[in-house]
């Protein structure tokens, strides 16, 4: 059911808390549908929008971005969640690729925005984006206040509603990331499921499902669940960010009865001291997914042993693709991500033959392209056709199935790096450390962290009559503070003479990787 149903059905039923320091904010189904309906007449009315213009939202886990979201949704546009946490230059990046026509934005953001609206980046793109600072009186100068916007506008539904999109930004290991585009249907949401409620139905949520989401919403899993349970009649409790302990006490407050996490969010939860973890009551938790990256088997392990076998791990990319595995069926093979959640056939294919390879091969993983989730990468055509072959996409990992079907993840194709279920790409982090003259080369990757999953290695090869000096890496750290977002920003740097690479230039980075993950029965950790 579309929302404006639910705000009809139950307008006073809670469809999404947003759970902050200051005290927990609860939007009601009626609240969130009149909020949104504002939001999309500001939009079409004001701005003049239209269905399949884009706009983004950067903002953290605060009720507003709900507003926006389902404004986007209800009035056909694409909407675009930036990570907070992005450099000038790479806001700018997504802002101007996406084509954003206006972007809502916190008013802590600002200096952000304005530089990345003023960033090079972003002139290719024609006008700059409309701003709408939320949260105060402050903002760039000429930008909309989010109040004064919305009182002027209607909170009943537009006369036409169609269905909208979100359009979130993949990683790669290499280049720039990219739009996830799906084709617009121009129907009218009330009649059509969105992914999320697609997704929520199959695996039986209902309106009496309390979901937790612990995760940023800039993400897609943690919006595409926290708002598919506004379409079935659920509620959604979003934490402003994550914290063990308070999401034991969300748990047992709101009598939550599913939740998403990542690996990293486990490993801290078991560092909760067992006579705390114990004064909560988690009877009322009946599953508790998990995905984003892959998770150690001795976590997972203990976490079973602790919340019993209510774990259900997925693997899968915001492009489609998915496998899932129940907590007894991993027990019975440990390491595997699953099978295909829907019946559906992986493929297991050699890169350099393209042939199907048989079980116990290692190769690259391939789905079936989700018949409601076609899409393409935007403005990036060659990107598309690489990762699909014959009505199939793969998500660039390695790995192989067992006699039943079940999917061992052995290696990642691309070197992309997860820290925290977070991705991060590499060649960004390279070219800032070679733009240091002492540099000659650097590659960048991913290695062990019992907390993270992985974290950010720089190898460095540093020009003649250079000394690496402890001093000198943490210059080189500094330089990379200056100019990546935080989640980019090296752990360690390690010097060594000479990076490997063949004749043509190519780089080596299994080479470099296998020195840090030995030992390790996957490089995924």
């Amino acid at each position: 059911m579309h929302i404006g149903a639910w705000a009809a059905h139950t307008p006073d039923a809670v469809a999404v808390v947003f759970d902050r320091p200051d005290g927990a904010v609860e939007l009601t189904y009626d609240d969130l549908d009149r909020s949104s309906n504002r939001v999309a007449h500001f939009l079409r009315d004001e701005l003049g929008l239209r269905p399949g213009d884009p706009v983004a939202v950067m903002t953290g886990n605060i009720p507003e971005f709900a507003s926006v979201w389902w404004a986007a949704m209800r009035s056909g546009l694409y909407l675009t969640p930036i990570n907070w946490h992005l450099a000038p230059g790479e806001v700018s990046y997504v802002l101007g690729d996406c084509g954003a026509k206006a972007v809502f934005y916190e008013e802590r953001l600002t200096d952000v925005i304005e530089r990345a609206v003023a960033d090079r980046d972003l002139g290719g793109t024609g006008t700059p984006p409309v701003g709408i600072v939320i949260g105060g009186d402050a903002g760039r100068a000429g930008d909309l206040r989010w109040a004064d916007a919305l009182a002027r506008h209607d909170d009943r539904a537009l006369r036409v509603e169609t269905m909208g999109a979100s359009m979130f930004y993949s990683s790669g290991t290499t280049g720039r990331p990219k739009g996830i585009r799906v084709a617009l249907t121009g129907l009218d949401p009330a009649s059509n499921p969105s992914l999320g409620e697609s997704i929520l139905r199959t695996w039986g949520h209902d309106e009496s499902t309390r979901y937790l989401s612990p995760g940023p919403l800039y993400h897609s899993s943690p919006s595409i669940w926290s708002f598919g349970m506004n379409t079935i009649g659920g509620m959604a409790v979003v934490m402003d960010r994550f914290d063990a302990e308070r999401a034991l006490a969300l748990i047992e407050r709101y009598r939550i009865t599913a939740s998403q996490w990542v690996p990293t969010m486990f490993t801290r939860l078991l560092r909760v001291p067992t006579d705390v973890a114990a004064r909560y009551d988690l009877s009322s938790h009946e599953v508790a997914y998990h995905a984003s990256a892959p998770c150690p088997v001795e976590v997972k392990r203990r976490m079973i042993e602790w919340w019993g076998p209510i774990l259900v791990e997925f693997y899968a990319g915001t492009e489609g693709g998915s496998t899932c595995i129940r907590s007894e069926e991993w027990l019975e093979r440990p390491g595997s991500v699953g099978r295909h959640w829907t019946g559906g056939t992986i493929h297991i294919v050699d890169p350099a033959t393209g042939e199907d390879l048989p079980p116990h091969r290692d190769g690259l993983v391939y789905f079936d392209v989700m018949t409601n989730h076609r899409f393409e990468y935007h403005n990036a055509p060659g990107k598309t056709a690489e990762i699909h072959r014959e009505g199939q996409v793969t998500l660039g990992d390695i790995g192989h199935l067992d006699d039943d079907g079940y999917l061992f993840l052995t290696d990642r194709l691309s070197h992309m790096i997860i820290s925290g279920g977070v991705n991060i790409y590499p060649q960004g982090i390279e070219e800032v450390l070679s733009s240091d003259d002492r540099v000659e080369d650097a590659a960048v990757i991913g290695v062990p962290n019992d907390d993270l999953g992985e974290e950010v290695k720089a190898v460095v090869q540093l020009r003649a009559g250079v000394g690496a000096t402890p001093p000198l890496a943490a210059e080189l750290i500094a330089l990379c503070r200056e100019r990546l977002g935080s989640i980019s920003i090296p752990r360690s740097v390690d010097f060594v003479d000479e990076l490997p690479r063949d004749a043509n230039g190519k780089l080596y980075k299994r080479r470099l990787r296998d020195q840090y993950w030995a030992g390790r029965a996957s490089r995924l950790v």
